[in-house]
């Protein structure tokens, strides 16, 4: 019984909360999340949740700050009403990318988010791919990272079935890109590249053997572009016959769509843990995938007490 479980969603990705009500076969919570004229965030929870099990559904996504806020505060709101207690899925974990100290006086607003999340009132968080594994450490409530791998899979085992290659853009998603591979029964590859500023990459060098075949680029996320589509034109340019692209979050920004246009690459799949802009949603290439049921799935086992992990084996 999910009676006394309900699902709450802010305004960051109202589509995929409603999705993920509709595999769960719960209604959407009554909440008012709106904005005063000065920009600070109202929210008002408009039904009882004393003693529920309840779940905020928010990507901090672009505009990462708003939608940031609106969770903390929805968080808080729930807290106070004595939630019992209260997960905050967040399909998308945004200032995940600094999670270390790469430079003197810099902070780790990876942790920062996390324990924001914790004092606003989470008693457990749900996550999507987070950029870096360690960071479910920065939390201390309990974690789950799942993972979007069997969405993604299955569309690779449909679509792509000829002389596949896995490939990573960077040394850091090595490990992602070999245990695809892996599932699929094929090689990977990788490319060695440099980095001589922030959200500017410079392809270097292609690991593997990629010559006469469809060769897969696999990322956690998609921002301005840069990686992808260079990685792509250096693929095309050492011999691969296609080059896809596959990602969880498609954060899309600057002139990522600009240079996905004009890229080798022939098709980008991505899942819907951020909504799409206009402009991508109009771009052919763009292929979008549901992970509404991995997540509806989830927040099911959560409640039952069930095993999470056991999804992925």
């Amino acid at each position: 019984m999910l009676d006394k479980l309900k699902i709450f969603a802010g305004n960051s990705n109202l589509p995929l909360a409603q999705e993920i009500g509709e595999n769960l076969n719960i209604s959407l919570g009554k909440a008012e999340v709106k904005s005063f004229s000065d920009g600070e965030i109202c929210v008002e929870i408009q039904e009882s949740v004393r003693g529920m099990e309840v779940y905020v559904i928010q990507s901090t996504c672009p505009p990462a700050n708003k939608n940031l806020m609106e969770l903390l505060i929805m968080l808080d709101a729930l807290k106070r009403a004595s939630a019992h207690a209260i997960t905050a899925v967040i399909p998308y974990y945004g200032y995940a990318r600094q999670d270390r100290k790469v430079a003197p006086r810099t902070p780790i607003t990876a942790k920062l988010i996390a324990d924001l999340i914790a004092a606003a009132g989470a008693t457990r968080v749900l996550c999507v791919d987070l950029h870096a594994g360690q960071i479910q450490g920065f939390f201390n409530v309990p974690v789950d990272n799942i993972y979007a791998t069997p969405v993604i899979l299955e569309y690779i085992h449909k679509n792509y079935k000829d002389d596949v290659v896995i490939v990573s853009p960077d040394a850091g998603g090595v490990e992602r890109a070999r245990a695809f591979a892996k599932r699929l029964d094929t090689s990977f590859a990788m490319i060695d590249k440099r980095r001589p500023a922030p959200n500017i990459a410079e392809v270097m060098n292609i690991i593997g053997d990629i010559k006469g075949k469809n060769a897969i680029l696999l990322d956690d996320m998609i921002d301005t572009a840069g990686t992808i589509s260079l990685a792509a034109d250096a693929l095309i340019k050492n011999g691969a016959k296609e080059v896809y692209a596959c990602c969880t979050h498609p954060v899309f920004s600057g002139p990522a769509i600009e240079r996905l246009k004009k890229s080798a690459l022939k098709e980008i799949v991505v899942t819907n843990t951020i909504p799409l802009s206009k402009e991508a949603q109009d771009l052919k290439k763009i292929k979008t995938l549901s992970i509404a049921p991995l997540l509806g799935e989830a927040i099911k086992r959560i409640h039952y007490g069930e095993s999470v992990s056991s999804l992925f084996v």
